[in-house]
């Protein structure tokens, strides 16, 4: 539906939210609830961990899809992009009502023309970047949503912080072109390389939904975009042969300006690094290099927001307040996230699923905690972007010093390939790493010996969860467990979590013994 049509008072509204435990419809609800809309919802009755966000702003959830919870007195139906008008009941019903109905980008492209708006696009870095914008915004009172595709920590475990509604700045999402939705007077721009094959079959095809999106800035608009990324740099270069009427900023290590990143040193536990020809040093206490781009990246749009409100750029007050607030972020779920250290193993979880993110976060860990052993257990998501970039993901995991694999998880979208399966990214690392022992865990007994001595090793199991015994066995403390994926092996980090907290517990002094 054209966005144009979503209504343009939000207060008084009664809307009902069709997957509302998704983490972008959630979020979606955050905002419409601070702009008093009358909220309902449904999803299936699995409990996730926005289960907590909804009930706390008192939406009443069904844990069903029914006809009967579409009701007369409804406004708008808004949908998760994962739920089909033709095939979800409620969906139905709402069109047999005539009620409009919206998906969730709609929406969020609705909601983007009631405000100033900014949209932090890239294949890789949004989440973390919208996140760090956030925290910005609020150190510098600056009156905006921001809406993030995670919880994050800064905003309470929330996936949106909600400080007023001049500005309202959002993580934007390049599948299907879903962006386009949006309506900003700034992109920020991350990143730009081949994903999503099932949609974007080539590189040139996802390059050219960058330029489509960044083409529809507005007179005056402005890009910022990272000068380190190819594929980034690209897009902003076709854009400006065509559009002289925009503001282009570049950030990164190379970058020319007031966003270049100089006297960047990583030391245990922190990075630190300074910006343009500012004298203020700033600090990240998360791991990755890739983290300090994302910063520069949020630097550079809330300078330029401050500056759209206040006339002017940041003074030696916001920097500080800026150095502060960097120091003080903590990540966001799913993105580096620590767990926690039990029995003096350090267990953190990624949502990386692309080789350049895997790489990029597995090179940062290690210099972040360089003298720690760092076994990753890896699930690939969907098979298109798995076969389409095998070779890539086995060479991105080379840094680790020992590997667990399991099946692909499948998206919704996709079938199953025949002749291709998690099994082979094994034999392919197996062929890759011959020197170090290598354990079907499928096939595996517990009383088997293990390598305990061996710093390094690889190994598969079809479900994450069957790797935990041999885990359990071959952890010591200084090892650092990271889970990565877009899949579920996430479970598999809590129960290792819960298994050393146990140890913990009946070896209080903190020796991990078997």
């Amino acid at each position: 539906m054209d966005t144009a049509q979503f209504p343009t008072t939000i207060e008084g509204l009664s809307i009902h939210l069709v997957g509302a435990k998704g983490t972008g419809m959630t979020a979606l609800a955050e905002i419409l609830h601070s702009k008093g809309a009358k909220l309902t919802g449904s999803d299936v009755p699995d409990v996730f961990y926005t289960d907590s966000i909804l009930h706390s702003l008192g939406i009443q959830i069904f844990e069903n899809f029914d006809a009967g919870h579409v009701t007369p007195n409804i406004d708008l139906v808004i949908h998760s992009a994962a739920y089909s008008r033709e095939t979800n009941p409620e969906l139905r019903e709402a069109r047999v009502q005539n009620i409009p109905i919206f998906n969730y980008p709609e929406a969020l492209g609705a909601l983007s023309l009631h405000s100033r708006s900014a949209g932090i696009a890239g294949v890789h870095g949004k989440t973390t970047t919208t996140a760090m914008a956030g925290i910005l915004i609020k150190a510098l009172s600056i009156p905006a949503s921001v809406l993030a595709g995670s919880a994050i920590a800064n905003f309470n475990g929330r996936c949106t912080l909600i400080a007023g509604d001049r500005y309202f700045v959002a993580e934007t999402c390049e599948y299907r072109k879903h962006f386009l939705n949006f309506k900003p007077r700034w992109i920020v721009l991350t990143s730009v390389e081949s994903d999503h094959q099932d949609f974007f079959p080539t590189y040139e095809s996802i390059r050219d939904a960058f330029v489509e999106y960044t083409m529809s800035l507005p007179p005056g608009g402005t890009l910022i975009f990272c000068a380190d990324q190819k594929g980034a740099t690209e897009v902003a270069d076709i854009v400006l042969q065509n559009r002289h009427d925009l503001n282009f900023v570049e950030y990164g290590f190379s970058a020319r300006g007031r966003y270049k990143i100089r006297e960047y040193k990583t030391s245990e536990g922190e990075n630190a690094f300074k910006v343009g020809d500012t004298l203020v040093a700033l600090t990240l206490h998360v791991p990755g290099r890739h983290l300090v781009l994302d910063a520069v990246a949020a630097i550079a749009l809330v300078e330029s927001l401050y500056r759209d409100q206040c006339g002017a750029d940041f003074g030696k007050a916001e920097w500080g307040a800026v150095a502060q607030a960097l120091s003080q972020f903590r990540g966001s779920k799913r993105r580096s996230e620590i767990v926690g250290e039990f029995s003096g193993v350090l267990i953190i979880d990624d949502y990386g699923h692309h080789p350049t993110a895997i790489q990029t976060t597995i090179d940062g860990i290690k210099k972040f905690w360089p003298h720690r052993r760092l076994i990753i257990d890896f699930m690939s998501h969907t098979y298109t972007r798995t076969i389409a970039l095998q070779d890539d993901f086995i060479s991105s995991l080379d840094v680790a010093d020992a590997v667990v694999l399991h099946k692909i998880y499948a998206s919704a979208r996709e079938v199953p390939m025949p002749g291709f399966n998690g099994l082979t990214l094994f034999d392919k690392l197996r062929a890759r790493r011959s020197e170090v022992p290598a354990f079907n865990l499928d096939a595996w007994r517990e009383e088997q010996e293990l390598p305990r001595e061996t710093a390094h090793f690889i190994a598969y199991s079809e479900e994450p969860l069957d790797a935990l015994k041999f885990l359990q066995g071959i952890l010591r403390p200084g090892d650092i467990m990271l889970t990565m994926g877009a899949g579920d092996n996430w479970k598999l980090g809590r129960a290792l979590a819960d298994a050393l907290r146990d140890c913990d517990h009946n070896h209080p002094d903190g020796e991990y013994q078997q």
